[in-house]
């Protein structure tokens, strides 16, 4: 018997082999599939005890909206129409609120090499970056550019010159 000969009738009988496990093996994997969706649904579902899952002290703290009474504030325009204001504690420069899209954050300052203000949210990824031109905000989750362009009332006065 040749090799290609033996090869053909080696291929034909693992097609029928392969034809008549297919039923069978298909209703194994749907049946696995559907134990599988069931378990899934039954971890979706809350506890009843009503318990949140555990979340750490840092992250609950920077989801929480900080309070803004006796702040400073301080209200920012952004191309685009884009608006954010910012609440900083005289007596605290690590943290601010910012206020973007309805939603106020806590972010906490990050230093730098080069004097730039930075404050970030790690939780909701949100950075603030001030310079004394203009301000931009960001999210590092997303990699993209939220506002720019963001100056203040006394950053848009024209610059004196002497």
């Amino acid at each position: 018997m040749s090799i290609s000969k033996l090869f053909l009738a080696c291929s034909l009988a693992l097609g029928s082999l392969t034809l008549c496990l297919a039923p069978a093996a298909q209703a194994e994997v749907n049946t696995v599939a559907k134990k599988a969706v069931k378990g899934a649904k039954k971890a979706a579902k809350p506890s009843d005890t009503g318990a949140a899952p555990p979340v750490s002290p840092e992250d609950a703290e920077e989801a929480a909206e900080p309070g803004v009474e006796g702040s400073t504030v301080v209200d920012f325009d952004c191309e685009l129409g884009n608006k954010i204001t910012i609440y900083q504690n005289a007596g605290d420069e690590s943290f601010i609120a910012l206020r973007w899209k309805k939603r106020l954050h806590r972010l906490k300052r990050v230093g730098t090499t080069t004097g730039a203000l930075r404050f970030e949210n790690k939780l909701y990824g949100l950075i603030w970056i001030g310079i004394p031109a203009k301000g931009m905000l960001l999210d590092s989750k997303q990699n993209r550019q939220l506002a720019n362009e963001c100056r203040n009332a006394e950053q848009l006065k024209p610059a004196v010159q002497g």
